[in-house]
């Protein structure tokens, strides 16, 4: 299976968390909500895979372009 990094479009704070490290996501699934400018922002899975493990916390601050999780496709 290959691995795909999960990136951030945009600077913002990770504000919820919605998916969980072994979920089986379909492509466009949100796997965390960024809030930037008062926006909530999903950064959703790029294609259908399972998560393998998701690299920042509520709270965090991402910035453009970071890795925020790993999926196998």
């Amino acid at each position: 299976m290959a691995k795909i990094d999960v990136k951030s479009e945009i600077t913002g704070k990770v504000w919820k968390i919605e998916a969980k490290p072994g979920d089986t996501l379909e492509e466009d699934d949100p796997i965390l909500i960024l809030e930037s400018m008062k926006m909530e922002i999903p950064v959703a899975a790029p294609s259908a895979g399972k998560l393998v493990e998701v690299l920042v916390a509520e709270e965090d601050t991402v910035e453009e372009d970071q890795v925020v999780a790993v999926m196998e496709g």
